[in-house]
């Protein structure tokens, strides 16, 4: 009591409270600052990036080469994440790599699509498959 009398007495305790007061509004500014910052380094994430921290399959057409001798041969170059394969292997596809099993699924993709516009998918040959691997989690398909 004699303690609260003299912290008044001397204004220690309006000190104390705007000291309480700052320090509350300090907390306040850096949680904004985190949230800021985990928002900006979302915007600088790519979309595999950000697919993969959030745990979700992700899978795109990095480039279309063409032939130019021959138009009718090219390949595409895919691009997936972790996930992907997870979600490709829970649908029943397999194979010993990542690539293999990518394969399996683009190819039965573009025989559906090929199906689909009335194309007879079973008197086309498929050819030859020439796998690359690019680095960084990247493969060439042609």
């Amino acid at each position: 009591m004699i303690k609260k009398l003299f912290k008044r007495m001397i204004g220690l305790d309006k000190i104390e409270a705007a000291t309480k007061e700052a320090e509350n509004k300090l907390s306040e500014i850096e949680t904004k600052k985190k949230i800021v910052e985990e928002y900006a380094s979302v915007g600088q994430l790519s979309p595999k990036e950000r697919a993969t921290e959030a745990k979700e399959p992700w899978v795109s057409v990095l480039a279309t080469h063409v032939n130019k001798e021959n138009i009718r041969n090219g390949f595409f170059e895919l691009d997936w994440n972790e996930y992907f394969i997870v979600q490709l292997k829970s649908a029943g596809y397999t194979g010993d790599t990542e690539e293999a099993i990518v394969d399996q699924w683009f190819t039965e993709l573009c025989r559906n699509v090929g199906s689909e516009e009335g194309i007879d998918m079973s008197r086309r040959g498929s050819g030859y498959i020439n796998v690359n691997n690019l680095g960084n989690g990247r493969t060439e398909v042609s």
